[in-house]
This record gives structure tokens, C-alpha cells and sequence, in this order.
């Protein structure tokens, strides 16, 4: 053999090993390891960075001191990526992976951004092209040597960490009749994948699922419209038959507490979106009743499915403010434990580990769908219900106060940073009829459109705070010209990510709001941000690309630069010193 193709066969066998050593050390995170996640964070192990929803870094060789000096390493370009990236990166052992729209999955080398193996679903492409909440994909989940991954055909694939090679798939939703799938990341706890269906605006029951994470078995469902039979009292909450086409689902991946074995998941909106029934919802409209357990939080066992708590954030939600977001943000303070909760109406609720409502607060300014929330008890103060008609300046718009995109808590500064919407939408009313054949469709019950001012004489905008988790008591508060639609990210480096809209990422100081340092990705954001370290040197992984239903507005508000930017075009960025 000659002597150069001897050393590139040296080189190759080299890197194959290198590569391989890798993916085994990858393959083995395991439940143990999934509990420690926030103890170790070099990596990134599940969609909300641990089990406790902080979306925090531990790493701190990236600081305010020298923040000024960070650059782009390495950008990974995500093919056919339609409305954009969506995507949370996960990161175990320095490699990292991702996903991008059309089911599609990169395993990369975190240091270099080298391709280790690609994984694209087979799908029934004809199915996609029907359904309105796709082809993104916010995120997956890692453990036992696979990636899971939830489809838009309605399955729950494992990939092998190693190959990228397919171990089983288990179908889960008859999405070829019912046009819904999966979006959202899943949720491995212990020796179980969860993860909930799309179905707010369908007329479905949303089920949420519980699969045994080896063998790909269905373990459990839960169905958020009315229960799993008579005989749980949910059901009496749908007046007459108006559950059997209820919407709800959970579609974010939620959090756990391993002390007390609970799950925590947000449930999406009933179906319609609203309700001509207006202020007499209790007897009358198009699904009488509580409608639990839409627009809930709920405590779950993971091993069975059956639920031990709840709290109806929004009985009969009648203006898509839903409680899916994902992040339930666990927390103590004077030796008691907490857990915080956005949702989409632009309130946080902070409750005990049961559930019980310890306080609620305000963090979005323009809100009119209610005049309040009590903070003691939750119950809603002054319903604005709309009958069939038109109605002006609801607000917030029906991307919520707080979208899907998650905030960030600091365990340094114990403060709590979130994007909150300021915007506002008109709409008209209307009655509609469940159509079910021959495949379901959307159920909206109205026609809207956004709004340029809000109720405070200001214009549509989005801002970023600081809160006291506790007590929404606001620390500093930055204000963007149009709302970021991205996810935020805290370090122990004392920094703040902010990816906003028009393709800027800003890193604030985490204490004091200052922008130190900011980056032109060359378009927009709207999916996640991680921080982990490969070979000794912290990065930082952030998804670029715009698209998906919300950003479909910035056109019609702001003009520029979104009437130009490419809604079919992704790339991951990452970021070191």
C-alpha cells in the first residue's frame, strides 16, 4: 500500500473509532442520567434543558467579561425546510442533535459541526401537505440508545443513536383521517416516552400517550376531552355530545417531578376555537360546559396515565388561550415547592406540587378577554364571552400572550425571563358544524386579523422582562419592535439569549438588562437555544429560519424584512469563543 493511502486509511479508521466511541457514550443516557441532567451541564439532554423547565446553562466559560469576543464556529444548513426551524437541539457526550422539518434528524460532531449520520421519516407526503400545524418539528427526546421522535402521520419513531437507522416506529394517531400528528417534542421518564397529539382545532379528543421506551409498546392513554370513560366526572362537563369532537390534546412536552412521580402537562384549547354561545356558555353554544380537561394543567402518573391533580387554567376557553405551553418551571422558596406555569392568555400561575393555586400574575400589559385572575383561587374575573358577530381589539391575539416559545429561569440572579406579546385581533364570530368526513377539518369557529395597536395606545410589539417568579414583580423589562417568536436562554456566565424576530441574537446581561452583544443570523427566529460544550469549549446552538402561523402575520403588521425573508430556508448556528 502506498504510503498516503495508508495514512488516509489510518485517518479514517481513526475517526470511524473516534465516532463510535462517541455514539456509545451517547447511547448510554438512561433514566439516572436524565435525573442528574441539570448537574451535568456540558450536555443537553431533554427539550426544557431538565426535568425542571429552567431552559438554564450551567456553563459560565461564555460571560459577561467576554462575551464581546463570541463568533460563529460552525452553521449546519437544514435541507427542505419548509416554515422554517422549529427545532430544540439536544446535546449528550459532544454530539449533537436536531431535528428539522418533514421528521427529518442530524446527528452532528458539537466541536466541528461534522455530519455524523442523517435520518429522514418516511412520510405520506400527500397527508402533510393536507394538515395546517406542519411539517415543522420543535424537538425530540434521547435515552436507551435511541432518539424519539413523533411524526406528523401520527407515530412515535426511534431512531438508534449509533446508525441513525430506524428500530421501531409505533403508529399512534389515525392521522389520515383525523389530519393531526405530532409537532412537539416527547417527554422520556423513567421507562416511558410521553407525548400528546396536535387536536385544539380539530374535532378530536387530544390524547396524550405513554409508550414503553424499549420495545415501542403502548403503555397508557389519556384523552384530554372528557376522560377515558363515564365514569370520570369530566365528562358531564361537554353539554350533550359535544366531547366526541372536543379538540384539546398537549402538544408541548411538559416537566416531572421525580419526589412525588408527576408528570406536569399542558392541554391545548377546545374545538371550536370559539364559541358562539357567547355569555351563556354554561347551557347553550356549540360545547356547553367546563370542557375539562382542555386549557388544564394536569398532574399525571407516568406509569399508568391516570391523573392525580389538575387546575382548569380557562373553563371554557372561548379565545385559544390554551395551557400547553410546556414549561412548568419547578422551583423552592422557604423550604417549599413551586411550580410555574405560563399560558398563553398571558398569565402565570404559580402552584404547589399539588396544584393548588399559591398565586397568579400578570406579565402581558394589553389583556381583555378577562379583567382578571384571582390569585388565591384562579377563578376568572370578568369573562369577556363573544357571542356570534363581530368583536374588536380582543386582546391578546391568538398567538397568546406567552406563545410555546419558553422562557428562561436563573438560579444565580432567581429571576424568571420571558417573551411576552403585546398585540391585539378582531374577529367575527361564527357558527360552524363539526365536519368529520372524509377527513377531519379545522374548526375555528371565526374569521380574524391582527391588529397594529393595542388598547394601551401603543403599537403591536413584543418585550422580554425579568420577573420574580413568585411574584411577577418586574426587574427590567427590553422592548422589541415586533415580539420575538424564539425560545430564551440563561447562563451562568450571567447572560441572557434573546434570537428575535428579525434575525438578531442578543445576549443581555442577566442582571442589569444591557445588551452586550448582538449577531445578524440573516433571518428570523422561531425555534431553540441551548448551550452545551464539546472538547473543553462551551457553544452556543441556536435554530434560524422563519415560518409557521404566527410569523405568517409579521407581513400584513411590519412589512419588512419578513415580506422578503424565505419561509422554506433553516439553519442551526452555532456560536463559541
Amino acid at each position: 500500500m502506498k504510503r498516503s493511502h495508508l495514512r488516509h486509511a489510518v485517518f479514517a479508521a481513526a475517526a470511524a473509532l473516534s465516532l463510535t466511541t462517541m455514539a456509545a457514550r451517547a447511547a448510554d443516557v438512561d433514566a439516572k442520567r436524565l435525573l442528574e441532567a441539570d448537574k451535568h451541564p456540558a450536555d443537553w439532554l431533554t427539550y426544557h434543558g431538565s426535568y425542571k423547565s429552567w431552559h438554564y446553562s450551567g456553563l459560565d466559560q461564555i460571560n459577561t467579561n467576554n462575551i464581546k469576543n463570541l463568533k460563529v464556529a460552525w452553521t449546519h444548513a437544514t435541507p427542505h425546510s419548509t416554515r422554517g426551524l422549529q427545532s430544540f437541539p439536544l446535546v449528550a457526550d459532544g454530539i449533537l442533535y436536531y431535528t428539522g422539518s418533514h421528521n427529518q434528524i442530524f446527528a452532528l460532531d458539537g466541536a466541528t459541526g461534522n455530519l455524523i449520520w442523517a435520518y429522514k421519516q418516511k412520510l405520506n407526503e400527500d397527508l402533510v401537505a393536507k394538515q395546517t400545524h406542519s411539517p415543522y418539528n420543535r424537538g425530540i427526546a434521547i435515552g436507551f440508545g435511541n432518539i424519539y421522535m413523533g411524526t406528523l402521520d401520527g407515530k412515535l419513531a426511534a431512531i438508534d443513536m449509533k446508525t441513525g437507522k430506524l428500530n421501531w416506529e409505533t403508529k399512534l394517531v389515525e392521522s389520515e383521517k383525523l389530519t393531526v400528528g405530532f409537532t412537539g417534542a416527547p417527554l422520556l421518564v423513567k421507562d416511558k416516552v410521553i407525548i400528546g397529539s396536535q387536536g385544539g382545532e380539530w374535532p378530536y379528543r387530544g390524547p396524550i400517550f405513554g409508550i414503553d421506551a424499549n420495545s415501542g409498546k403502548l403503555a397508557w392513554t389519556f384523552f384530554t376531552v372528557g376522560g377515558n370513560d363515564e365514569s370520570d366526572p369530566a365528562r358531564k362537563t361537554w353539554g350533550g355530545d359535544s366531547w366526541k369532537t372536543g379538540g384539546g390534546g398537549g402538544w408541548m412536552a411538559g416537566g416531572y417531578d421525580p419526589k412525588t412521580n408527576t408528570v406536569y402537562w399542558g392541554t391545548a384549547n377546545p374545538a371550536p376555537l370559539y364559541d358562539w354561545g357567547g355569555a351563556d356558555w354554561k347551557t347553550t353554544g356549540a360545547r356547553p360546559g367546563d370542557n375539562l380537561y382542555t386549557t388544564s394543567v394536569l398532574g399525571l402518573d407516568p406509569d399508568s396515565g391516570k391523573v392525580k391533580f389538575f387546575h382548569q387554567e380557562l373553563p371554557h376557553d372561548a379565545w385559544d388561550f390554551d395551557s400547553a405551553v410546556g414549561e412548568f418551571v419547578m422551583l423552592e422558596r422557604g423550604g417549599k415547592e413551586y411550580v410555574v406555569h405560563a399560558n398563553k392568555g398571558g398569565f402565570v400561575f404559580v402552584y404547589d406540587r399539588n396544584l393548588k393555586v399559591e398565586n397568579v400574575w400578570q406579565g402581558v400589559k394589553n389583556i381583555n378577554f378577562v379583567k382578571s385572575i384571582d390569585p388565591k383561587t384562579g377563578e376568572l374575573i370578568g369573562r369577556r364571552d363573544m357571542a356570534e358577530g363581530k368583536h374588536q381589539a380582543l386582546c391578546p391575539y391568538i398567538a397568546g400572550g406567552y406563545s410555546w416559545n419558553s422562557g428562561t429561569y436563573n438560579p444565580g440572579t432567581g429571576l424568571y425571563y420571558k417573551v411576552a406579546n403585546e398585540w391585539c385581533m378582531d374577529l367575527e364570530v361564527v357558527k360552524t358544524t363539526p365536519i368529520l368526513e372524509p377527513m377531519a377539518q379545522l374548526n375555528i369557529g371565526s374569521n380574524f386579523t391582527v391588529n397594529k395597536t393595542t388598547p394601551d395606545g401603543g403599537k403591536a410589539r413584543g418585550h422580554v422582562a425579568a420577573y420574580d417568579p413568585f411574584t411577577g414583580k418586574v426587574k427590567w423589562d427590553v422592548e422589541y419592535a415586533q415580539p420575538p417568536l424564539a425560545s430564551l436562554l440563561s447562563t451562568k456566565g450571567n447572560l441572557v439569549f434573546v434570537p428575535d424576530a428579525r434575525g438578531w441574537l442578543h445576549a443581555l446581561d442577566a442582571r442589569t438588562g444591557k445588551e452586550l452583544w448582538s449577531h445578524n443570523d440573516g433571518q428570523g427566529h422561531n425555534g431553540g437555544i441551548i448551550s452545551y460544550m464539546a472538547k473543553g469549549k462551551q457553544y452556543i446552538a441556536v435554530a434560524t429560519g422563519w415560518g409557521g402561523l404566527a410569523g405568517d402575520d409579521y407581513k400584513a403588521l411590519w412589512g419588512e424584512p419578513w415580506t422578503s425573508m424565505p419561509t422554506d430556508q433553516g439553519a442551526l448556528v452555532v456560536f463559541g469563543l
